[in-house]
């Protein structure tokens, strides 16, 4: 190849990052408000630096040579720190893009020759589109690891166990129960037992918007559980719909301490341990 494109690349590499910085800070969806400018230009040198060090005639052809590998790793660090930050696909892609835009900018400046140019232009295409793939697939990685520890810490948030007298927790379940989710519940609810050494668990489900088959055999995991603690437990905020539910499902709970509300199993506990809760009068003067 006659066109020594490492060394046109050296020579414009200032040249380069300012197209690529001007492209950038032309987009009107630029989110000064999760990076600034100047961490932008930084990003970008960074960058632009790898690859025009590891580009040259030989690999302009080859987007899966080696030369590329700190090339890759920059991109790859770059796309998951964006995921993170909460940056959206499409501007995480014009990162890649608009330095694409500057690269061939450059060519067609320093390339006189219509086939040369071509050429060089095709090649370099399909090498930004490489790392064009390689940058959303890392981005998508990135959002998915975002959205599971969201959802982890949602699980954890939705199902707090809260000790409401001494020897007596509640655990409130607000939202849909799973496999997964009811796992959730019955670690969280053992857990606590132990540390807190309860004899009285209840569980409220007034924030269960529907309690099916499925759900039923979920509760009824978590109370045999519970019991092998060595604990009772209690299931309160049992409203009429879902009553009504549970016996069209011939599901049996007769053997289960149900109740309509917390305070109702609450007080049920209280007789249970053998408490007593009396309201302090003040004698008047």
């Amino acid at each position: 190849m006659a066109i020594d494109i490492t060394k046109i690349f050296k020579k414009k590499q200032t040249e380069i990052l300012e197209r690529w910085m001007q492209n950038q800070l032309a987009d009107a969806g630029l989110r000064e408000d999760l990076m600034s400018n100047e961490d932008l230009r930084a990003e970008s040198e960074e960058l632009i630096t790898a690859l025009v060090k590891s580009l040259n005639d030989k690999n302009l052809s080859d987007a899966d040579s080696g030369d590329f590998d700190h090339v890759i790793e920059i991109l790859s660090g770059i796309s998951i720190s964006r995921a993170r930050q909460g940056y959206s696909p499409r501007e995480t892609g014009l990162f890649i893009m608009s330095l694409k835009q500057a690269l061939i900018e450059v060519v067609q400046d320093e390339i006189e020759g219509p086939k040369e140019l071509v050429e060089v232009t095709l090649k370099l295409n399909r090498l930004m589109d490489s790392f064009s793939i390689i940058t959303f697939e890392t981005f998508i990685k990135g959002r998915e690891e975002v959205i599971l520890r969201q959802t982890d810490e949602i699980s954890e948030i939705s199902t707090p166990v809260i000790r409401v007298w001494d020897g007596i927790i509640a655990l409130p379940i607000i939202g849909t129960l799973d496999s997964a989710r009811t796992q959730v519940v019955m670690e969280s609810l053992l857990t606590e037992i132990v540390e807190s050494e309860s004899s009285v668990a209840i569980l409220d489900i007034s924030g269960v918007p529907t309690v099916d088959s499925l759900v039923a055999q979920h509760l009824l995991k978590t109370v045999s559980a519970t019991r092998l603690m060595g604990a009772e437990c209690i299931i309160s905020g049992i409203r009429p719909e879902i009553a009504q539910t549970i016996v069209h499902l011939g599901i049996d709970l007769s053997g289960i301490v149900t109740k309509a509300t917390l305070a109702s199993a609450l007080q049920y506990a209280f007789r249970t341990l053998r408490l007593v809760v009396k309201k302090e009068v003040k004698a008047i003067s």
